[in-house]
């Protein structure tokens, strides 16, 4: 299956390359990591950044991080600071994924979390196909809302954004650089793939055996649907845009699909990637690199993963890991709470103790170092 259009030789220039940036980053910067809270439309958000001031504990329930809350932010020496919208995974928040929002903000960004709408750590009413509907939006509110806030806006530059998106978020960032999704190929995929990928198609349903009954009947139905014969609402496109025949032309084949042209390079992890038609991603037209965790039986690759790498042809991996799962990449990720979010899974909930934290902060300075190279100060 094909990672990407590059030549082998070109894939070892450009990994050695990241390497080399990873290596910079983690001493370029003496700088703390500070930390602001703001809100979009009732939708909170997570600021960090660098900052001169001290960092202290700071506990937020299980989670233990070292921020400098309400510090002022550092300025750029010259110019503005990049900005990354981090897309949380399903019930999700900004203290999972804290470890990667500070490797990017030691590498000079300032990187915005926001609490997806309907699909977070206290409300996760509208969680799946629902929330995919609408994450997008609540990235580019976050864009607007960094934009106009009198402390950071006047010191980043929302012109050209970073997305990075770990799971579910993965739907926001492949829907941002323009990928579209629909509910007719999550069906169909579940329909053929059931057995194989049960950690997507039955999300979340671990224990609840009259919901799994359920799901499985909806799917086994998707069977007998073809084009032709769904019903329009399954075969709706959701996500980027799509290119009626007056935008085309000789000189511009290709309309651009973002939805929100600011976005100017996405990373994901571990992404929902089945879900997305091949047609969409191949006309995805912004840098897109991927981390990939091999043993992840939540997202399993072959599925989501490799048919993004096969279909996109601007995509390319970032990193492999062979020994990491879906929640390897959650940091800090406290044991207790790790169990309890394993229990709902159906399969591969809990982290593997072969995959060590020195393995994972090298996915994260390689996370980093796409963005340096693809949005450079």
């Amino acid at each position: 299956m094909k990672h990407s259009s590059q030549s082998p030789m070109k894939t070892r220039v450009l990994k050695g390359l990241l390497t080399f940036c990873a290596l910079l980053l983690t001493t370029a910067s003496q700088a703390q990591v500070g930390m602001r809270l703001m809100a979009s439309g009732g939708m909170p958000i997570t600021v960090v950044y660098p900052t001169v001031s001290a960092a202290r504990t700071l506990t937020q329930g299980p989670f233990v991080l070292q921020v400098a809350s309400n510090a002022p932010p550092l300025p750029m020496a010259s110019g503005k600071r990049r900005l990354i919208v981090l897309s949380h995974g399903t019930a999700g928040s900004a203290w999972p994924d804290h470890a990667l929002a500070t490797t990017l903000a030691h590498a000079g960004f300032a990187v915005a979390q926001p609490e997806h709408r309907g699909d977070n750590w206290q409300d996760f009413s509208r969680a799946g196909p629902q929330s995919w509907q609408t994450r997008p939006q609540d990235v580019s509110d976050t864009i607007d809302a960094v934009a106009h806030d009198p402390v950071l806006g006047p010191l980043v530059d929302t012109r050209r954004v970073g997305v990075h998106g770990m799971s579910a978020g993965g739907v926001s960032g492949l829907a941002l650089a323009g990928a579209q999704w629909r509910m007719l190929d999550l069906t169909q995929h579940c329909a053929q793939h059931m057995d194989e990928d049960i950690g997507f198609c039955l999300n979340g349903l671990a224990g609840q055996a009259v919901q799994q009954m359920l799901r499985k009947e909806q799917f086994a139905m998707a069977r007998m649907l073809t084009e032709g014969t769904a019903p329009a609402f399954l075969k709706t496109l959701h996500g980027g845009k799509t290119a009626g025949p007056s935008q085309y032309t000789k000189t511009e084949p290709q309309a651009d699909p973002r939805p929100d042209p600011r976005v100017a390079a996405v990373s994901l992890l571990v992404p929902v990637g089945a879900i997305f038609t091949p047609e969409s991603l191949a006309r995805i037209r912004i840098p897109v690199g991927l981390t990939v965790a091999e043993a992840d039986q939540v997202l399993v690759p072959r599925f989501h993963s490799q048919h993004v790498l096969q279909h996109c042809r601007g995509c390319r991996v970032l990193s492999h890991h062979a020994g990491a799962g879906h929640f390897d990449w959650l940091a800090p990720w406290p044991a207790e709470l790790a169990r309890n979010v394993a229990a709902t899974q159906m399969r591969g909930g809990l982290p593997h103790a072969e995959f060590t934290s020195v393995q994972r902060q090298s996915g994260f300075d390689l996370i980093a170092a796409f963005f340096l190279q693809e949005l450079p100060p």
